[in-house]
């Protein structure tokens, strides 16, 4: 029996520069496509462009991920119109500001927020939606600044490293129901978010990424670093001691 592609695909944080990557490579396989976001016009804007390049059905959703409490509500209309999710990439999250949160919890608690707990309690909805179903993938982008903390961006670091080990807990559990658990781990990005930093030989595009997502998805990869390169990056950045990587400016 052969599967076709898994038609119905949910994504949160759908104006994100890999998730809309992402989306035109669904949308070419005829995916029907369930969109989160935040700005109304912006969404529209990539479902019109996602129609035209072949998606089977595109439906649009506002949702601010700070609001914990309009999660189950949008996530409950999501799963009615696409007749059940096979796929949810979650793919929202923001840098921050290091050097204010530093000084300023408030900061550092909307950072958390937004890039651990929102994802947790998103998370937690999926996990029980799928659970009773047994089936489906849920793909979660973390990042590599979860493997290691360092001083130019622990915060955000923590947060997406709370969001990993989650994720292999979680994996751990839905293996048993069936449902596939996948963390990406991405370098560095060229998107609208980093585009205040310099960029350099191992920057990657959204869509190089989007392609390394959509395969991982396929063969059911549990952990991936994209580009891969990172992988090697990063398990050097681990294995460094603790007394010379505190000397370090990282």
């Amino acid at each position: 029996m052969t599967h076709h592609v898994d038609e119905n695909i949910l994504i949160i944080g759908a104006t994100s520069a890999i998730a809309q990557a992402c989306a035109r490579r669904w949308a070419e396989k005829s995916a029907s496509l369930y969109l989160i976001g935040r700005q109304q016009e912006k969404l529209n804007a990539i479902a019109a462009d996602l129609r035209v390049r072949g998606a089977k059905s595109v439906y649009v959703g506002l949702m601010d991920v700070n609001d914990f409490s309009q999660h189950p509500d949008a996530l409950c209309q999501a799963s009615k119109a696409l007749g059940g999710i096979s796929v949810a990439l979650i793919a929202h999250g923001d840098l921050g500001n290091q050097q204010v949160s530093e000084r300023d919890f408030t900061q550092t608690l909307k950072d958390i927020n937004t890039n651990a707990i929102s994802v947790i309690s998103i998370l937690t909805w999926l996990a029980k939606e799928m659970e009773a179903k047994h089936h489906g993938v849920i793909a979660v982008i973390s990042s590599v600044a979860g493997d290691r903390g360092r001083q130019s961006n622990y915060i955000y670091g923590s947060a997406k490293g709370a969001v990993t080990i989650f994720l292999q807990g979680l994996r751990n559990r839905l293996f048993h129901a069936g449902v596939h658990v996948l963390t990406i781990k991405p370098g560095f990005v060229d998107t609208p978010m980093t585009a205040h930093l310099k960029k350099g030989m191992l920057w990657a595009t959204p869509d190089n990424v989007a392609g390394d997502i959509l395969k991982a998805i396929k063969t059911k990869k549990n952990v991936i670093y994209t580009p891969l390169f990172w992988r090697f990056i990063m398990l050097a950045i681990i294995h460094v001691p603790e007394m010379l990587f505190k000397k370090l400016k990282l």
